[in-house]
């Protein structure tokens, strides 16, 4: 799914050189549930902003599904992240003016989906994240972790072969935080590949392979038994 070979991110600040990367190479198979920790600095953030195709890299390789992502023009680099990647961001990143609904569908926009197809997807999304009665709510009318599972809908609307998580609960209150973190381990259990950066070892615990960070190189790269959450009474 994600292969990257000696990675290197090189930032040129107020004449020094700053190594964001140095040498990086990292695999991530299909059905992967990874968090990458570390802490401010170490380059986790910089190296999601590359596999999410939004940034570049100065040296290395990178292969999405064995598509080698390194030479490609910016119109083929956004092909491919709008077809294959799907984000959800700490922010949210919502649209105000528009509603559940639309802000779903923003995605199919792009894909040029017919208007029909684009409701019943954005639709079946959102009743994926519990948000089937919330349609037509605009964003201003809905809680910090409802916006959260709207992003989500947002990101799996697509189809995606990977959901990219920065952050993804920092906003969020414990008990929201569980709710979220158990939608994504419901996606991750029906064959969706999850990569999340987090600073917490809380969220981490929820994963099946927390990848440290540390001055530009991976200090560690362990599996694990992820914590489950389990389903709130009536669910």
């Amino acid at each position: 799914m994600i292969e990257i070979k000696d990675i290197e991110k090189i930032y040129h600040l107020g004449g020094e050189t700053v190594k964001a990367l140095d040498q990086v190479s990292l695999t991530i198979g299909k059905g992967e549930f990874t968090s990458i920790m570390g802490p401010s600095g170490s380059g986790k953030s910089t190296l999601m902003n590359i596999l999410g195709l939004l940034d570049r890299f100065d040296s290395g390789q990178y292969l999405l599904n064995e598509t080698d992502v390194s030479g490609l023009s910016d119109a083929q680099t956004a092909r491919i992240r709008n077809k294959e990647i799907g984000f959800v961001f700490q922010s949210f990143n919502l649209m105000a003016r528009m509603n559940v609904l639309e802000n779903v569908m923003l995605p199919l926009v792009y894909a040029k989906v017919p208007h029909k197809e684009r409701v019943q997807r954005a639709t079946e999304a959102l009743e994926k994240v519990g948000l089937g009665n919330r349609l037509k709510h605009m964003t201003n009318e809905i809680s910090g972790g409802q916006k959260q599972r709207v992003a989500i809908a947002r990101a799996i609307v697509n189809d995606p072969s990977v959901l990219m998580a920065d952050e993804p609960t920092g906003n969020l209150d414990s008990k929201t935080t569980e709710d979220i973190m158990r939608i994504f381990q419901e996606l991750n259990e029906e064959g969706t590949t999850i990569v999340m950066v987090t600073h917490e070892p809380e969220m981490a615990e929820y994963t099946k392979r927390i990848v440290y960070f540390r001055d530009g190189i991976i200090q560690k790269d362990v599996e694990q038994t992820p914590k489950k959450i389990a389903k709130r009474e009536g669910e």
